[in-house]
C-alpha cells in the first residue's frame, strides 16, 4: 500500500498498536526536578538564575486530546537581545491543547499568523517568518515611525533577516515576554557559516545540534497538531535513500524593483532591491517552485511532506526546520506560509475533561549514570568544533572533558540540568586523536574523536 493512501487514523492505530507512546504525548521534555531558567543581562556574561521552572511542567491526555503545561522558558540560557528589545523571557503559565490525531485540511489552506503557531518539545513557542512590520504602515513603518505594529500586508519584513541583531545565541527572542523561535532552534555558533557573533560573549545551547549523518530529532508540534523535525531526514518518503538535508521549495525572485507579487499581480510599491533592502528582506521576495517540490528531498508549499520518520514508522505528515547548505535558516523556516492541516490547537485556561497524567520517568531521565545519557559525539572526524548531544535529560550537572592522546586535559565544560548540548572549539588544536569524557555522578563514559586539518 502506498504511504499516501494511508489515513491519519490508521497511522495513529499503527503507532499505538506497537506499544509506542504517541509522540504528541511522550516527546515533550518534562521538568521533573524543578530546573529553573537562566538569562544573560547585556554586558554580563555570567548567567542570572531565574525563579521560573524551565521546559514542560506536565503532560496530560484524554481519549482525544493532549494538554501541555509550560512557562515557555527553556533550560538553555536566554538573552541578551542586542537590538534594544526591552523585554526578557517571562513565565507564560500556559496550557496548550493538542489533538491526539491531527487532521488534513481538505479545503482552502489556513494562513499562519503572528504569534504562536507551534510549540517546541521544551515548551517554547514557535512563530512564523513575520515580525509584524511592513513597508507601508502609516504609523509603524520601516520608512517612518518606530518598528512594530500590524503592517499593511503588502511588503512584510522577514523577522529572521530584519531582527537578526535581536536574537540570542539560541536564535530566539521575546515578544512582550513570550520567548520564541522563528527558525531552526540550533545555536548560531554551530552553523557551518556563523552569521551572528552573539555566542562569543553569551554562549547558549539551543534545542538541538544539527547532525548531517542521522535523521533529525522530533522538535515540536504545530498548531495543526503535526510534528516538526530538524533539517535532515530520509531522502525518500518511504524511509529509503539515505540521510539528506530537506530543502525548501521557495526561492528568491529575480527582481530589482518591488511592484508586483510572484503571481504577477500589481501591488503598492516597496523599496527597490538594494544593500539596505536586499532580496529576502521581505516575505514577498520569495516564490514557490512546484517543480522543485516534485523532487524527493524538496518540501511542499507548507514546508513539509508525508513520510516515514523514526517516531512514525507508518508515516505522517511533518514539517522541517529548513536550512541552507551552510546551515543558516532557510525560508519559510519551519511552517508556512500556510498550514497543511486543520488549525485546531488552542490555549486553554484549564482542563475540563477527565485526563491521565503522563509519567516521563519511562523515558530514561538520568540521575547519575552516564550510560543512560547515551551521548553522541559529532562530527567525527571533525575540524572546527565537536558537539556532544545527550539523548536523555539529566537532573544534575554533567561534566564534559576533552583530552589529548596522552591524557592531558585540553578543555572542560558542563551541561546543566535540563539541557542536552555541549561543544568544544577545536580550530586551534592539532590534527590527531582525542578523547571526550562524559561524567555523570560517579559514572564516566569515554569516546574517541579524530581531528583533521
Amino acid at each position: 500500500m502506498s504511504i499516501k493512501n494511508l489515513t491519519l487514523a490508521f497511522l495513529f492505530l499503527a503507532v499505538t498498536a506497537t506499544s509506542q507512546v504517541n509522540p504528541v504525548i511522550g516527546a515533550w521534555l518534562q521538568n521533573t526536578t524543578g530546573i529553573k531558567g537562566r538569562h544573560y543581562a547585556t554586558g554580563n556574561s555570567t548567567p542570572i538564575n531565574d525563579n521560573v521552572e524551565a521546559n514542560v511542567q506536565s503532560v496530560k491526555y484524554s481519549g482525544t486530546s493532549v494538554y501541555i503545561s509550560t512557562n515557555g522558558i527553556p533550560a538553555y540560557i536566554t538573552g541578551p537581545f542586542m537590538d534594544g528589545n526591552p523585554s526578557v523571557a517571562t513565565a507564560q503559565n500556559a496550557i496548550f491543547k493538542f489533538p491526539l490525531v491531527p487532521a488534513k485540511n481538505n479545503g482552502t489552506p489556513t494562513n499562519t499568523t503572528g504569534g504562536n503557531i507551534g510549540i517546541f518539545i521544551n515548551g517554547v513557542a514557535l512563530f512564523d517568518y513575520r515580525d509584524g512590520v511592513s513597508w507601508q504602515n502609516s504609523t509603524n513603518s520601516l520608512k517612518g515611525g518606530p518598528l512594530g505594529g500590524t503592517g499593511d500586508a503588502v511588503w512584510n519584513r522577514d523577522a529572521v533577516v530584519g531582527e537578526r541583531l535581536g536574537f540570542d545565541c539560541s536564535k530566539a527572542h521575546p515578544a512582550m515576554g513570550n520567548y520564541h523561535h522563528h527558525q531552526n532552534p540550533s545555536a548560531f555558533k554551530l552553523d557551518l557559516s556563523v552569521i551572528s557573533t552573539v555566542c562569543t560573549l553569551y554562549p547558549a545551547d539551543g534545542l538541538y545540534v544539527i547532525d548531517s549523518t542521522k535523521h533529525s530529532p522530533l522538535l515540536g508540534f504545530t498548531y495543526d497538531g503535526f510534528p516538526i523535525y530538524g533539517a535532515y531526514a530520509y531522502k525518500n518518503a518511504d524511509g529509503t535513500g539515505g540521510i539528506v538535508r530537506m530543502k525548501s521549495s521557495y526561492t528568491l525572485r529575480n527582481i530589482t524593483t518591488r511592484t508586483t507579487y510572484s503571481t504577477g499581480a500589481t501591488v503598492t510599491a516597496g523599496p527597490a532591491v538594494s544593500t539596505a533592502y536586499q532580496l529576502g528582506y521581505f516575505r514577498e521576495d520569495y516564490q514557490y517552485n512546484i517543480t522543485s517540490a516534485a523532487t524527493p528531498d524538496y518540501l511542499d508549499e507548507h514546508n513539509g511532506r508525508f513520510c516515514i520518520t523514526p517516531e512514525y514508522p507508518a508515516g505522517t505528515y511533518c514539517y522541517y526546520a529548513t536550512v541552507d547548505s551552510k546551515w543558516n535558516s532557510a525560508y519559510p523556516y519551519v511552517v508556512g506560509p500556510t498550514f497543511y492541516g486543520i488549525k485546531n490547537v488552542t490555549k486553554v485556561a484549564s482542563i475540563t475533561e477527565t485526563v491521565t497524567t503522563y509519567n516521563p520517568t519511562q523515558t530514561g531521565f538520568n540521575t547519575g549514570n552516564s550510560e543512560l545519557l547515551n551521548p553522541e559525539i559529532f562530527p567525527n572526524p571533525s575540524s572546527d568544533f565537536v558537539a556532544i548531544q545527550l539523548n536523555n535529560l539529566s537532573s544534575e550537572n554533567i561534566v564534559i572533558s576533552l583530552f589529548d592522546i596522552n591524557g592531558k586535559k585540553i578543555d572542560e565544560t558542563q551541561i546543566y540540568p535540563g539541557s542536552t548540548i555541549a561543544y568544544f572549539d577545536t580550530r586551534k588544536l592539532y590534527a590527531g586523536d582525542y578523547f571526550i569524557s562524559v561524567l555523570s555522578g560517579s559514572s564516566t563514559i569515554n569516546k574517541k574523536i579524530v581531528l583533521v586539518k
